[in-house]
């Protein structure tokens, strides 16, 4: 079921349609090499751009996290990106404003809003945010 969700928002995203913070995650598999595209949420703020593993450490951030790099696409336009992961303190307001935005995924999550910041910092164990930074 999942995989359909994904196709149906993969093609929603890559016509531009949906949600604006929604976009198209492009990252070489680890082993194979191979480009993965999946459907992502980005978080703004302030100028800088964040991706949350709002599913848990996935293939995509393990993926990340050795390529150092992702694409981003959404309605034909696309970027090339390095990622950069936080630690937890950093986390924590990526965490509250993405929770707020996209409630959908709330019950992937042991936190709630009115939790503690440490509680967030905790919970980005298991839901690692990247800074998104263009290449110069």
């Amino acid at each position: 079921m999942t995989r359909a969700v994904n196709r149906v928002f993969l093609t929603m995203t890559r016509l531009g349609m949906g949600k604006g913070y929604r976009f198209v995650l492009t990252v070489n598999g680890r082993k194979s090499g191979r480009p993965y595209s999946i459907p992502v949420d980005v978080m703004s703020a302030g100028g800088e751009r964040w991706l949350v593993a709002a599913y848990g450490v996935s293939n995509w951030v393990r993926n990340a996290r050795v390529a150092g790099e992702v694409g981003l696409s959404r309605g034909g336009r696309s970027e090339n990106l390095r990622v950069v992961e936080l630690d937890p303190e950093e986390s924590v307001a990526v965490l509250r404003q993405y929770l707020r935005e996209v409630p959908v995924t709330r019950a992937y999550f042991d936190v709630t809003l009115d939790s503690a910041d440490e509680e967030f910092a905790a919970e980005a164990a298991g839901h690692p945010v990247f800074r998104l930074v263009p290449f110069a």
